[in-house]
Order: C-alpha cells, then sequence, then structure tokens
C-alpha cells in the first residue's frame, strides 16, 4: 500500500487479508461516545443481511486521543443475536482500526478506505459517519445491495429531513449538481455512501490528496468524479438521518465554504462535460419511501435578513465585482425590501441561481481571494434561506420537498446564462491556460485532478 496512506504499523494489519468480498468503513476523529453505536449497527446489518460474504469493518481514524479507537473495536452484537434477530450462527466480521496519514480531515481517511479496498479486491463498500444517531442495520442493506446484486458503481443516500434542515444541499448543492450534470442526485454531499471496489480503486488513484479535497469537500467530489466518469448511479431511501442540526444564522460554520469552494472548482474541472448537458435525467431509487417524524428545526429569519444587510456593508465591493449588473440590481432590491415589513422581502430562486453561477465564474476566474469570494457569497445565502423559510412555513414535509425538487429545473432553465457568461468572461480560456500549466508542471502526468481547488 502507499506509504503515503497508512503509517508501517497500520500498513501490516492488513497483511494478512488476502480479499474480502464486503467492506464498510468508518471515518472518525473523538468520536468515543457514538462510534460504539454505528459499528454495532453495521456489524448487526452485515451479520443479518450479508452473512456468507467475508466482510471486514475498517475504522480509519484521525490520531483521536478520546479512545475512539478502543471504543470502536470493543462495540460487538455478541451476545445480542436474539434481540437482534441475528442468525447465531452468523460469523462476527473482523475489524481493523488504524491512523490514516496525509493532510488532516475526512477526505484523508476516505483515502485510506479507498485504498484498503483496492487491495483487498473489495466487491462492494459503505462508509458511514462516525457520529450518526439514528443508522440502523437497514442501511447497511439498503447502501451494499444495489452495488452487490444490481451492478451500481455508487449509491447516494436519500434522507427524510425536517424541511429547515440542509439548506446548503436543498439550495445550492442537489440543484447545481443536479443542472451541471445531468443527474437528479438528490444528497450529493450526504456523508453516507455505497459504492463498488472499481470506484474505490478509481478514487483512490486520483491526485487531489494534497489539495482541500483531503480536508473536507470529500463528499461532492465523491459524487462529481462518479457522475462525470461514467459511472453507474443510484440512490437508495435510509429514512431520518439525526444529527445536531443549527440555524444556519446562528452557526454556519466552515462547511459552506468547504462545499461551495469544492463545488465551483469541479465545475472548472469538468466544464466540457456539463456543457453537453442539456436536461435532468432521474435517478433510480431503492428502498420503501414511508412517512418519517424528523426533528424540528428552528431558523430565525430576522437574522437572517439583517446578516444579508450587514453583508452589503462588508462585501458590496466584492458584489459589483462579481454579479451581472441586473443581478446586483435584484440584491439591492432585496436589502431595501430588508428594512421594510418582513412579509415583503424575498430573494427570488430565478436571481439566486444567476447569483450562485456568477459566483462559480468568478471562483474558477480567480478575480477574486477565494476565501473572500466564498465569504461574500454567504450573506446572499441567508437571504436565499430566509425566503425560503418565509415560503415554505406552511408546507407539508412533501410539499416542501416538491418545492425544493422544483429548484433543480429552475437551474436548469439559467444554464444558457451560465455558458454563455462562461465565454464572455473569458473563464474558459482562463481554465484552458491553467490546465495547461498544470499538465507542464506533471510532465504529462494525466491522473492530476483539477488545480482550482486552494490549499491552505
Amino acid at each position: 500500500m502507499p506509504p503515503d496512506v497508512f503509517s508501517a504499523d497500520a500498513a501490516d494489519l492488513f497483511r494478512s487479508y488476502d480479499s474480502v468480498d464486503l467492506l464498510i468503513g468508518i471515518p472518525s476523529f473523538h468520536n468515543a461516545n457514538t462510534i460504539g453505536h454505528v459499528v454495532q449497527a453495521v456489524e448487526a446489518g452485515l451479520r443479518k443481511f450479508y452473512p456468507r460474504q467475508r466482510s471486514l469493518i475498517v475504522i480509519s481514524d484521525g490520531d483521536s486521543t478520546d479512545g475512539t479507537r478502543d471504543a470502536a473495536l470493543a462495540a460487538t452484537t455478541k451476545g445480542q443475536e436474539e434481540t437482534l434477530l441475528i442468525d447465531p450462527k452468523a460469523e462476527l466480521p473482523d475489524k481493523l482500526a488504524f491512523s490514516y496519514s496525509g493532510l488532516s480531515g475526512k477526505g484523508s481517511a476516505f483515502r485510506a478506505i479507498f485504498t484498503v479496498a483496492e487491495r483487498l479486491g473489495a466487491r462492494a463498500c459503505a462508509v458511514f459517519d462516525a457520529d450518526l444517531r439514528s443508522v440502523t442495520p437497514t442501511w447497511v442493506e439498503h447502501l451494499i445491495g444495489p452495488v452487490l446484486y444490481h451492478g451500481y458503481d455508487l449509491v447516494a443516500p436519500m434522507y427524510e429531513r425536517h424541511k429547515f434542515d440542509g439548506t446548503i444541499t436543498n439550495s445550492i448543492a442537489y440543484p447545481i449538481t443536479a443542472a451541471l450534470y445531468g443527474r437528479g442526485v438528490r444528497q450529493p454531499i450526504g456523508g453516507d455512501f455505497g459504492f463498488s471496489g472499481q470506484l474505490a480503486a478509481h478514487w483512490a488513484h486520483k491526485d487531489v490528496w494534497d489539495t482541500d479535497v483531503a480536508r473536507f469537500g470529500i463528499d461532492i467530489w465523491m459524487t462529481t468524479v462518479a457522475l462525470c466518469n461514467d459511472f453507474n448511479i443510484c440512490q437508495s431511501i435510509l429514512g431520518a438521518k439525526l444529527h445536531d442540526a443549527k440555524d444556519p444564522g446562528r452557526d454556519l460554520g466552515p462547511m459552506f465554504r468547504q462545499v461551495v469552494g469544492s463545488l465551483f472548482a469541479l465545475a472548472g474541472r469538468y466544464a466540457e462535460h456539463w456543457m453537453a448537458v442539456d436536461s435532468i435525467r432521474p435517478v433510480p431509487t431503492f428502498g420503501f419511501r414511508s412517512a418519517t417524524s424528523t426533528e424540528a428545526i428552528r431558523i430565525n429569519s430576522d437574522r437572517l435578513r439583517w446578516r444579508f444587510v450587514d453583508g452589503y456593508v462588508t462585501y458590496q465591493d466584492v458584489w459589483r465585482q462579481v454579479l451581472a449588473s441586473d443581478n446586483l440590481d435584484g440584491v439591492i432590491e432585496s436589502i431595501h425590501q430588508a428594512s421594510e415589513p418582513p412579509e415583503g422581502f424575498r430573494l427570488p430562486i430565478e436571481l439566486w441561481a444567476r447569483i450562485c453561477y456568477d459566483y462559480l465564474l468568478a471562483y474558477n476566474e480567480q478575480m477574486v481571494d477565494p476565501d473572500r469570494l466564498i465569504d461574500s457569497l454567504i450573506p446572499l445565502y441567508f437571504a436565499r434561506t430566509a425566503t425560503f423559510v418565509d415560503e415554505v412555513r406552511d408546507d407539508s414535509a412533501e410539499a416542501a420537498e416538491e418545492r425544493i425538487a422544483s429548484y433543480a429545473e429552475v437551474f436548469q432553465r439559467a444554464k444558457p446564462y451560465l455558458v454563455r457568461r462562461f465565454h464572455e468572461t473569458g473563464t474558459a480560456r482562463k481554465l484552458d491556460e491553467q490546465r495547461v500549466a498544470g499538465d507542464e508542471r506533471r510532465h504529462g502526468d494525466d491522473t492530476s485532478e483539477f488545480m482550482a481547488i486552494k490549499s491552505p
């Protein structure tokens, strides 16, 4: 195995394995309180649904000091077969825990998992977050089954979520991914995926592991690479995903910068692919959808609106540089509305789609420092989120989901605007120059991925 993926001690753990059928990876960092539950659910799923397959659970850890690896290795379903409805004759899968090498982050943890999958010739794999509270044994079946029995390479998750949860996915990642690449993957940054050993090897050999993909942005990268390299993709219904959801106006954290920066950089890398896509095709979906209770999320729309207004004060110079004149006029109109009664405030989805495309182009043109550029988009995202909250406040969960699904079509209809500006602004030429320069630096190495992601 590559020396920059594992320490020598970690590599020794796998020497006794020639091959496995199924590989489950759990990236972790200081998850001692939750990882035991995840490991038990995964182990129960493997024993219940795949008792005849040789399975291995690997914990790819970021040097946790809280006992995460010990907690993972101690977790077991042994002795609980009767209550978990497991055949007591079903063997326990092996478990291994190790520390990965490279940049600290979820992407490096995933790289190690992909490398193990390739080395051991795994037929089907899945990854699960180490802090899941709602994972069940059936998640293993739903993510592994389409790969093992139906020949799919990537199984994206479909979660039941509160209508105010996942606003980055709903307003940016989902509609942009669907419009650009032509597939309606509902949760392109879901976190829990199933995939084939072939796709794991493809990911492992990509030359992105010294970029920010190794720190974050790994979920959208995995989905986009699979979409743009003709891998067979489906999605599977998992039910509710319970996690520590937050009001985006109070605690957005680094996720916005991570996901959006990676999304825009990938769009630059795969421009030739998405410019040839003119429609959105549905994605095959496995599983049975049913009504699910999800945790309610409270969002303060007033806080979002006023952070939008504050953003104008801080970032108006960037907005004037990035936004097309008509779009800037629409933003300023929304600024004026923010000082009036709340029911009159709107940043329409059609305007939001064009704003996102303006920023996608600016990111790849490198006209503004990437960090400041993405930071300047956050107040606009707050404005769009406040509008969405007000629009769906009285919607049922089903009606809100239909509304979100329609956003992909809005972004698709706005795509000619993106293509036109892509050529008018010279973004295409600049990306070609960057790619040629990168090729020269790599001396013909064609395994390297995109150059646009900024490493800190």
